[in-house]
């Protein structure tokens, strides 16, 4: 009886342990899975092209980044000027990099929604495990972990007591 509920019991640590990587290996490979073709390749030569946390202009075409929501423009917490870091920390990661951008989707506003990375590195990834936006779980579970990273480390807007962009537009 008692090898009997061993055999189940290590079945089951496998079959938990199994799921486990399967997700953690889709969660790595989903954006690229899951975005066409390159749409926009090209240097952001300055900050100029940075229109807010998340959302830049490559090669003359606004991209939405894909799966984080940062602070809006405006979006003040308690003092500190969290759109205007936002931006500011977007810039930082792009500009004088290449970019490389794979559409996943066009946006309500009609705009480009992609998976970016700028000299290899993912942009998106970049801004959440810094605290400066939100993994958008609603569209991808990529950004948890690095979202949660951030929050323990109080990092950012985990800082702060900042609102989600959406409860801050809601206001």
């Amino acid at each position: 009886m008692t090898a009997r509920w061993w055999r189940r019991g290590t079945l089951r640590i496998v079959a938990l342990a199994t799921a486990a990587v399967a997700l953690a290996v889709w969660q790595a490979a989903e954006p690229w899975l899951l975005a066409g073709p390159l749409i926009v390749s090209g240097q952001v030569l300055d900050s100029q092209s940075v229109v807010d946390g998340d959302t830049l202009r490559v090669a003359g075409r606004s991209i939405r980044l894909h799966g984080i929501d940062a602070p809006e423009l405006r979006q003040d917490c308690g003092g500190w000027p969290a759109g205007e870091e936002a931006r500011r920390a977007l810039a930082a990661i792009v500009t004088g990099r290449p970019v490389e951008c794979r559409r996943v989707t066009t946006d309500r506003y009609d705009r480009t929604v992609a998976v970016c990375r700028a000299a290899g590195e993912d942009i998106g990834e970049t801004l959440v495990r810094s605290g400066m936006a939100w993994a958008y779980s609603a569209y991808s579970l990529r950004y948890l972990l690095p979202e949660w990273q951030a929050w323990f480390a109080g990092l950012g807007v985990h800082a702060r007591d900042c609102a989600s962009p959406s409860a801050w537009r809601a206001r």
